[in-house]
């Protein structure tokens, strides 16, 4: 039986994304035997298409390649015939190198007039930076510090009247004895820091047992942490026979702070009269922090002065359609007025490599990038793992069945201005305009990362729904699709689903999700991970994490 498509329901049903594509993708779930036009070509499906999966326009040989955004995104291990579901059993991971679509020196940056002259209020530092919320950090040295941390995190917030538990616990309480419980008449209490945004507090599984490279890595990043633009100070916690001593953290923050405008207690357990001393003496050094932080007011400061660490995860067939372009749309409009982006989660960059190394703005850029991802997919072949193994069962339930395929999507956070700088892990950024940073493909793990880096904002987009959060960092969850949206209202904060609908174009959303990055830098728009207090801290051991 054939359901036609009529030509502008068609033109909502399904997407070729790139002229050079040999597949399309299904906007909605296609019955078997729907007739798709496509370049005054009609194919009919052989079988039933789920919503963002993809089919075959014409016949594909075994061995043929699968173009998908302009690029190889796998292989036909099999006859695959025009109208066919392009699927895990037909298809598997190739990253044959095609001719970039990016040369260096040819970017066409954006319209940016409606943003010109543009602020946003922020913190200003001693050293220049300006941050966009304004914490007291409290950091453990060592894991044997984590309970500690947890006193500390609930005396804190207890003698602040700021638990952000408060109604799950009256809930627990409702539940157990099966009847409503008053709620405490206790009137709210005044800020008493009105300028700060809280006290953050780390916990992590590291700094001992663990190789000295571990150890480094671990202070580097801390240190990245510590010296954040939106950090005013931090109180240190060691146990002090770790291997992560605080020698080596206060090296790794003097390199990022060579001047030491930055206030950092260090407190040892061992060199402590008692437990209950290094909590007290903690205390003391949290609340006079929050005193000396509350001294710093919002203030005027450029967009240049942004920089967006774009991440994503638990991503659909739909994220590379929508919220990861609309993200990457946005990064090129900071770019174009003078700001910073940052493109993380290296294995989800294999397969358009070649497109980065053309946008790269000279051969030392390019060679950097080169390096770091060799070095990182041959550490992976010497365990075992490979890239084509970064796919989860959700992204390819969802459509996303190759590495590449994801990789080709996911690169779209990126936008398209040039590649100005490449980092390695826990190295900060000194380059205004996009940079790469070498990272794992782990949400959590990488948007630790972009944050020790120095992103300022993280713009994080989702298919299937993921509440990630940093501690220093504000984050916007950003969804692919309308339903998410609906579904998880308390955790996505902008829905780039209009797209899809084709009732919004990408180049229209941009200008509002900029604007809404520029009311969060200023402390106007709450982020929901704030609101949940969602605050992921996970630092990557540096061995095969994809």
């Amino acid at each position: 039986m054939t359901h036609p498509i009529a030509s502008d329901a068609g033109r909502l049903a399904t997407l070729r994304v790139h002229a050079a594509d040999n597949v399309r993708v299904a906007l909605k779930d296609l019955p078997g035997g729907s007739v798709v036009e496509d370049g005054g070509c009609q194919v009919r499906l052989v079988g039933p298409v789920r919503h963002k999966h993809k089919f075959a326009l014409g016949p594909l040989a075994e061995g043929d390649s699968v173009i998908m955004y302009g690029v190889t995104v796998g292989r036909a291990t099999r006859p695959i015939a025009a109208g066919e579901a392009i699927t895990t059993e037909n298809t598997e991971h190739s990253t044959a190198t095609t001719r970039p679509q990016a040369r260096r020196g040819h970017w066409q940056a954006p319209d940016v007039d409606a943003f010109a002259g543009a602020t946003f209020d922020g913190y200003h530092r001693p050293d220049g930076r300006v941050g966009t919320a304004n914490v007291w950090l409290v950091v453990p040295l060592v894991f044997c510090e984590n309970r500690n941390i947890e006193v500390l995190r609930q005396s804190v917030a207890d003698a602040l009247g700021e638990d952000p538990y408060r109604d799950y616990k009256r809930l627990a309480r409702e539940l157990l004895h099966g009847a409503p419980v008053a709620e405490e008449a206790t009137p709210p209490r005044e800020r008493l820091f009105p300028n700060v945004d809280g006290v953050r507090f780390l916990t992590h599984t590291l700094g001992c047992g663990g190789t000295d490279d571990d150890a480094r890595a671990l202070c580097r990043l801390l240190a990245g942490y510590v010296c954040h633009p939106n950090v005013a100070g931090a109180t240190v916690l060691s146990l002090g026979c770790q291997k992560a001593q605080i020698e080596m953290l206060e090296a790794a923050v003097a390199e990022r702070d060579p001047q030491g405008l930055r206030p950092v207690h260090y407190l040892e357990q061992q060199a402590s009269a008692s437990e209950e001393a290094l909590i007290r003496e903690a205390l003391t050094t949290i609340f006079d922090g929050l005193a000396l932080a509350n001294r710093v007011e919002r203030a005027p400061a450029p967009l240049a002065e942004l920089s967006i660490g774009v991440e994503c995860g638990g991503s659909d067939g739909f994220s590379g359609l929508s919220a990861n372009p609309l993200v990457g749309a946005v990064v090129d409009r900071l770019v174009a007025l003078g700001g910073s982006g940052i493109l993380s989660e290296f294995p989800e960059l294999c397969g358009v490599e070649h497109e980065l190394i053309a946008r790269c703005r000279d051969d030392r850029v390019a060679a950097r990038f080169e390096a770091l991802m060799g070095a990182y997919q041959q550490h992976a072949a010497r365990v075992g793992a490979d890239f084509s193994m970064n796919p989860s069962p959700g992204n390819i339930r969802d459509g996303l069945i190759t590495d590449a395929m994801k990789s080709a999507g996911a690169a779209k956070k990126g936008g398209d201005s040039p590649v100005v700088d490449v980092l390695d892990y826990t190295e900060p950024q000194v380059r205004r305009g996009l940079n790469l940073l070498c990272t794992p493909g782990n949400d959590v793990e990488s948007t630790t990362a972009l944050a020790g880096s120095g992103a300022n904002l993280i713009l994080f987009t989702t298919g299937l729904g993921t509440p990630t959060g940093n501690p220093v960092t504000p984050v916007l969850k950003i969804s692919s699709n309308s339903e998410l949206a609906a579904r998880m209202a308390d955790v996505i904060d902008f829905d780039a689903g209009p797209i899809i609908r084709g009732e919004a174009t990408i180049d229209e959303l941009a200008g509002h999700l900029l604007q809404q990055c520029i009311d969060t830098a200023s402390g106007r728009y709450r982020p929901r991970a704030v609101a949940l207090a969602q605050y992921d801290f996970i630092p990557w051991k540096r061995g095969v994490s994809l």
